[in-house]
């Protein structure tokens, strides 16, 4: 038998002082249905709940209630009532008057009330309970009569706004399959708002992935957590292991250099994916039987079964030294100019494109007044650089005449190759003031800078690779002397939940099968 809808949200746009936080939303709703609304503070859920509740009016869109368009409609009008994170419970009511409020406000016979009230603290577990004072009452308590109160008077819609919030863990995890049980008992529609997976995964039949005030996916349980649409609902629903790679064509996705059947139809040859394995869906083996294979990093007992990290894709590290010299500024006689630059290195394939914009750039040459902090151009430079290994000098001048000398090295520089993880990445030793560290604003992306830090695949030297940057000096007590500065690729690391204990630092296989491998659409922040 086909579910009639109840209730649909056709367009719906929220804009709070130009600030659009629903933009379009379009859902249907259907009796019966159990529908968590999920995802991070400020996405969106709580403020498409109060619309649908009649606290807010959207800006533009319609809310079909039963077939009716109720947008416009005031809440206590509306069949349907909201619990509360924080329940708002009348403090001066005992639980009997809490849950009988709605009722008596209908003008209902006092024996009618009774059996309504009767019957709700039946169902929420607290018979014998009616003449107890709310305030005294645990947190757990509390819900379970703000819930009979909504209840009580009969609505087609509960509206459940983060009411396991002030709950203990413990107490939350019970009040879960309560919140369920009452559902199924009722037999009528809740719509449960929570930034908590495991909630929505424990109660609902229904979840809705909010992100920006946008829908990212609608499905059961089952479908968000085994096919997730893309890298954000994979990694709000579950622990995920999310891996770039490209479709090769239906059924075969190629990443970490390796070709694996899946399961997967629909997208273009050669399309770059995400695809997301869950940790319990890898099985350790021994080496030789893996589809992959890799070292372990970590074990990590979780109660149930272990948490192992294993390293399928070593990252790439370049390790080069930081000169740490004493301040050498020049200044002119006037003392109305100062310059400044660094010796440097280069390498001598980079000597094809060299350019004077590009020296000035490597030694970090620059000139300015003292007193004014106003920076003068470079306008001569001085070399006798050739396209050959050796020492070299060069010197940097002002209009004013005011110049300084430093070295060049030109030098094959060395690269780091990784072919399991078809990369490489090279970096030059350096040499810097302890002031021109202090002073920097964005010390990574300047060390990178100075270094000439660079990383890229092997089968396409056009294609970048990130790099990371790792440092143990104190930056506010250098001195002269030299640094060690690594930088570093990203290896592939896979999270694997198992129940067999395994030894950190063994060599180990890694396999799954090809519906384990889901694909999804790449998608940008």
């Amino acid at each position: 038998m086909e579910k009639k809808k109840i209730i649909q949200f056709k367009n719906i746009v929220k804009d709070f002082d130009g600030q659009i936080v629903l933009k379009g939303i379009d859902l249907d709703i259907y009796e019966n249905e159990f529908v968590t609304l999920l995802g991070p503070s400020g996405c969106g859920k709580t403020t498409l709940l109060r619309i649908l509740g009649g606290f807010i009016e959207p800006t533009e869109g319609h809310v079909i209630f039963d077939g009716q368009d109720i947008a416009k409609m005031p809440p206590y009008k509306r069949e349907l009532n909201t619990v509360f994170q924080k329940y708002a419970l009348f403090p001066h009511m005992n639980v009997y008057d809490n849950i009988a409020f709605g009722l008596k406000i209908k003008k209902m016979s006092k024996d009618v009330i009774e059996q309504k009230v009767m019957k709700m603290l039946k169902l929420i577990g607290l018979e014998g309970y009616e003449k107890k004072d709310v305030t005294l009452l645990s947190g757990g308590q509390q819900q379970r009569v703000a819930i009979a109160r909504a209840l009580v008077n009969e609505p087609n819609v509960l509206l459940l706004d983060e009411p396991l919030g002030a709950l203990d863990l413990k107490l939350r995890k019970e009040m879960q399959y309560e919140l369920k049980r009452i559902q199924q008992e009722v037999g009528i529609t809740f719509i449960f708002v929570t930034h908590d997976q495991e909630e929505a995964l424990t109660m609902s039949d229904k979840i809705v992935i909010m992100k920006d005030g946008e829908i990212q996916q609608v499905g059961t349980p089952e479908d968000i957590y085994n096919e997730p649409v893309n890298r954000y609902v994979a990694n709000f629903i579950g622990e995920s292991n999310i891996i770039p790679a490209r479709m090769i064509e239906d059924k075969k996705v190629r990443f970490d250099d390796i070709t694996f059947d899946c399961v997967d139809v629909g997208f273009k040859p050669n399309e770059l994916v995400d695809v997301v394995i869950r940790p319990e869906d890898i099985d350790i083996v021994e080496e030789a039987k893996g589809k992959m294979t890799g070292t372990v990093e970590s074990v990590l007992f979780k109660g149930v079964h272990y948490e192992v990290m294993v390293e399928t894709v070593p990252g790439t590290h370049v390790t080069v030294n930081m000169h740490i010299t004493k301040n050498h500024d020049i200044t002119s006689e006037d003392g109305k100019v100062k310059i400044s630059a660094n010796d440097f290195y280069l390498d001598i394939e980079d000597m094809k494109d060299i350019d004077d914009k590009e020296i000035i750039a490597r030694a970090d040459a620059q000139a300015w007044n003292p007193e004014t902090d106003e920076y003068f151009s470079i306008n001569n430079i001085e070399t006798d650089l050739k396209p050959e290994i050796g020492e070299y000098t060069v010197t940097f001048s002002t209009q004013s005449n005011t110049s300084i000398t430093r070295k060049i090295w030109v030098i094959d520089q060395h690269i780091v190759e990784n072919k399991k993880a078809n990369e490489a990445v090279s970096a030059f030793n350096f040499f810097k003031t302890a002031d021109e560290i202090k002073e920097s604003l964005a010390l990574d992306t300047d060390l990178k800078l100075w270094a000439n830090a660079q990383g890229w695949k092997l089968d396409n030297e056009d294609e970048a690779v990130d790099i990371s940057v790792d440092y143990d000096f104190d930056v506010d007590n250098l001195k002269e002397g030299i640094y060690k500065v690594t930088f570093w690729t990203t290896g592939r690391e896979f999270k694997i939940h198992t129940t067999d204990y395994v030894e950190e630092g063994a060599e180990i296989g890694l396999t799954f099968y090809p519906e384990d491998i889901h694909v999804m659409e790449k998608m940008g922040y």
